[in-house]
């Protein structure tokens, strides 16, 4: 270990990559040309990390179209560090960049621009890579801290220490160890939450049931790694696409709590007069409520808000683009929307007025459950149903007619950018993102018609809403049933958990976080890191924030999302980036100015 000061960024994937390229960018101003040794530490590949490495399944492919993923900042970003553009995914590949690529092309790209912010470093700046997994960070408060290392006994001394650990495993909770043991005991196969390109899914056998718990961006790799990757194949026949079976796949019975996949991706550009984003959820809301004494609930300070911000976007659009389809001058309702209180009864009554239709109506309750109240009298009814429900999802997603859903889209993300500043209070319990993901991270559309595809083909079947499932200790199976079909039950000797482990430092797999947890870094009440929303440091429960701990990512209070960033949309990952960097680099300065680096 030299003298000089040290930076560790524990987590070399798209979050630590993008921090790199921020610390390179403000380094001049903030740095100069003093000595600094920056180690990054991560068992993957710097640049894509895990979930984005070359080493995994090319059917698997993005979520996000490839004109619409930029790792560099643009004039958009409201931060204090230049701007130092650079290409989407689509301008770098040189492909088209409404193609939804792979995700080991993705891989490439973002390994791409690691190694252009490591050049962009000046000769001053060593990088070390270290391929392992920090366990554990101590060391005094106001001294240099320790980093120790998995396959070392030396730990690494950082003047200042950077988690950007990304999406990560977890210790199963109690339910999934009841499965567990159940499944154990039976002779069963229970796949936990996990990342569906690492699980193993050779357990599942060829033509038997699997209960299928999770209908969102998780089930669909599945979906894709048990079809195709058994050796399936699609085939367009007229107009539809034909699933040509191996008969090495298993038989997906899915459910979840809302009994949908997620909506289709929007396959059209916004075009015309755009929604004046942010109206009624931006800065300075966000200040107002930050300004509030005592604790802001989300459903009474701030969803009002967020409601009232999608619906301004959702008829600013309708007026705009389908004026027929309204009744009465925009500029009058502007001014009376403006004016009603969030999620009254006034602002019903003026919808109401306004628009004729109620299809044209924004519904966020039934946008979020649309299979409330819906029975189905047998099973091959909700077969049925569901499929027709996907095709119109399908068709009106590439239909401009209905271009205020991609208005409201657009607000989403707009809102997403501001509710990080709340930290822990913009979304306690998960429904945001959660309704975030359902309404804006939904699959391709080609994925939809592979869905459906399978489901003609009994590949798939829909068990519906509200899926519970239970274990039978006598049978020894898992029994499924949902509120879609009252009385119907699903019996398998499978049970697959399709979605992603939650970020909550009690059951992290992360043996750095839950020792930072018990050794007093402050947890919410969801579970996640707190971190300062100004800087990203770590908040401690025995006072403010750690001045030498600094987390960025999914499993903090400033997650920002887990999507890329979109060209030209303020991008609230690479604000925190650029103030994280920031903070960074003057603590650094000022440190070498007071005294001598020492261990």
């Amino acid at each position: 270990m030299t003298g000089n000061a040290s930076l560790v960024i524990v987590g070399a994937g798209p979050r630590g990559t993008g921090l790199l390229e921020r610390l390179a960018a403000n380094l001049p101003e903030l740095y100069g040309d003093r000595p600094l040794d920056i180690h990054l530490v991560d068992p993957h590949p710097a640049g894509g990390g895990r979930v984005w490495r070359a080493a995994q399944s090319p059917l698997l492919r993005m979520n996000s179209r490839a004109e619409d993923v930029t790792m560099f900042t643009d004039e958009t970003v409201d931060m204090d560090g230049p701007v130092r553009p650079g290409p989407t995914l689509a301008e770098w590949a040189g492909i088209d960049g409404r193609t939804f690529p792979s995700r080991p092309r993705q891989g490439a790209y973002l390994r791409w621009v690691y190694e252009r912010a490591r050049a962009a470093l000046p000769a001053s700046v060593t990088v070390h890579e270290h391929r392992t997994r920090a366990v554990r960070v101590g060391g005094p408060r106001h001294g240099r801290q320790r980093v120790w290392l998995e396959d070392r006994s030396v730990p690494l001394l950082a003047d200042l220490v950077v988690l950007s650990l990304g999406h990560l495993d977890a210790e199963p909770d109690d339910e999934q160890r009841r499965s567990a043991d159940f499944a154990e005991r039976h002779g069963l196969v229970h796949l936990p939450p996990d990342f569906t390109a690492d699980a193993d899914l050779s357990p599942l056998p060829a033509g038997e049931p699997v209960i299928v718990r999770g209908f969102g961006l998780a089930f669909v790799d599945l979906m894709v790694l048990v079809t195709e990757g058994r050796g399936g194949r699609y085939e367009q026949r007229g107009e539809r696409l034909e699933y040509l079976p191996s008969g090495r796949e298993p038989v997906l019975y899915v459910g979840s709590r809302r009994g949908v996949p997620y909506h289709a991706k929007i396959g059209y550009p916004l075009e015309g007069e755009q929604p004046p984003l942010p109206r009624f959820f931006g800065p300075a809301q966000v200040d107002a409520l930050l300004r509030r004494p005592g604790r802001l609930d989300f459903r009474r300070d701030i969803r009002p808000l967020v409601d009232k911000e999608l619906g301004w976007a959702h008829y600013h659009r309708l007026f705009a683009a389908h004026p027929e389809r309204t009744s009465g001058a925009w500029t009058d309702f502007e001014e009376k929307y403006a004016a009603a209180a969030p999620g009254g009864a006034e602002l019903d009554a003026l919808v109401a007025a306004a628009v004729p239709d109620p299809a044209d109506r924004l519904r966020l309750d039934a946008l979020d459950h649309p299979l409330d109240g819906v029975r189905f009298g047998s099973p091959e009814a909700l077969q049925d149903g569901l499929r027709r429900h996907i095709a119109r999802d399908l068709a009106r997603s590439h239909d401009p007619g209905h271009s205020p859903d991609l208005a409201v889209f657009t607000a989403l993300l707009s809102v997403y950018g501001h509710l990080v500043r709340l930290g822990d209070t913009g979304d306690p319990h998960g429904w945001w993102h959660g309704f975030f993901s359902f309404l804006a991270s939904g699959p391709p559309g080609p994925r939809l018609h592979q869905l459906l595809a399978l489901s003609r083909a009994g590949i798939v079947r829909f068990l519906g809403a509200g899926l519970t499932v239970l274990t039978d200790e006598e049978r020894g199976v898992f029994r499924a049933h949902s509120t879609s079909v009252p009385g119907r039950w699903t019996e398998a000797r499978a049970l697959v958990e399709a979605r992603l482990p939650g970020p909550t430092l009690e059951r992290t797999g992360s043996p750095l976080l839950r020792a930072l947890h018990r050794d007093g870094a402050r947890a919410t009440p969801a579970g996640l890191l707190a971190v300062d929303p100004a800087d990203g440091r770590i908040l401690e429960r025995a006072g403010g924030p750690h001045p030498r701990r600094f987390a960025l990512g999914p499993h903090t209070t400033a997650g920002a999302g887990g999507a890329f960033t979109r060209p030209r949309t303020g991008g609230a990952a690479f604000r925190q980036n650029d103030a994280t960097a920031r903070a960074a680099l003057a603590f650094l300065r000022d440190l070498s100015r007071r005294a001598p680096l020492s261990a």
